[in-house]
């Protein structure tokens, strides 16, 4: 990264709104609440959705759209004699 054009570029914890789980990482987002993280109090911003509570990261994903699209593939090709398992 280059020296000196990121303004503001810090240690910044944010905070999932869901689970109150926090993530410190490097930002430059403009915040004006404060955090104490790991015993340092830090820049704070609340996530609606981080990876602690994303569907996808957490292995809670719906298939339902996708089962059915599988039914309606074998529907569909049933008389030519393939068939998705």
């Amino acid at each position: 990264m280059k020296a000196d054009i990121h303004p503001n570029y810090r240690p910044v914890v944010f905070i999932d709104a869901a689970t109150g789980k926090k993530f410190l990482s490097a930002s430059t987002v403009e915040t004006d609440t404060t955090v104490e993280f790991d015993g340092q109090e830090y820049p704070s911003l609340r996530m609606d959705i981080t990876s602690d509570s994303h569907p996808f990261y957490t292995g809670k994903q719906k298939f339902t759209q996708a089962d059915g699209a599988v039914d309606k593939f074998n529907k569909k090709f049933a008389d030519f004699g393939f068939k998705n398992k």
